[in-house]
């Protein structure tokens, strides 16, 4: 009788630290992060609710943009997003990141998101970097945009590319335009590796 019972008990546990480790990563948006712009906006003129976060580590062809409620402490809205060509690194999975000009490579950091304004692309919204990592930002033309390549769906194929900027799927970019542009306050972006 005890024979069963411990094999049952031992499958459980098992079992149980296989669900763990499926919803520890499930969101790919790491508490530390969270976290840290938790503390960064507070007391300041922010957007105190909402944040976006680009979690560069996870595959392009995955979602790594997540809009985040910080309030209720819930991801809003998941998408793919491309990153600059300049940031590939040749047979390597790895990514490289720059804050200079004519790069084309993604820059790290925490970006406010400014005005919007419409060009080649569309509505799009102008970034100001707010670190040393990307002070450019906005004399190199980083925005946030839509492309019509991006794909709405997880697949194991990489997203098109872009020359630096965040680029997000049609559908995508207006989910997150509907919050930018209901707020009253600046929502910070924070993108990481």
């Amino acid at each position: 009788m005890m024979k069963p019972f411990l094999f049952f008990l031992l499958f459980f546990i098992s079992c149980s630290k296989i669900g763990s480790q499926v919803s520890d990563s499930g969101d790919n948006l790491p508490a530390s992060k969270i976290s840290e712009i938790k503390n960064f906006i507070k007391g300041k003129n922010y957007n105190q609710d909402l944040a976006v976060f680009i979690n560069f580590r996870i595959h392009s062809g995955k979602y790594r943009y997540f809009l985040y409620d910080l309030k209720n402490s819930k991801i809003l809205q998941k998408a793919i997003v491309a990153h600059g060509d300049g940031s590939v690194i040749k047979n390597l999975p790895a990514l490289r990141f720059s804050n200079k000009d004519g790069s084309h490579q993604s820059s790290l950091g925490k970006y406010e998101i400014k005005e919007s304004y419409s060009g080649k692309f569309g509505k799009a919204y102008r970034l100001d970097g707010l670190d040393e990592t990307n002070s450019n930002a906005r004399s190199r033309a980083i925005v946030l945009h839509s492309y019509d390549s991006v794909p709405d769906r997880e697949s194991s194929q990489p997203a098109c590319l872009s020359f630096g900027c965040p680029m997000l799927s049609k559908n995508a970019f207006n989910e997150t335009a509907k919050y930018i542009d209901r707020s009253p306050k600046t929502i910070l972006l924070y993108a990481f590796y």
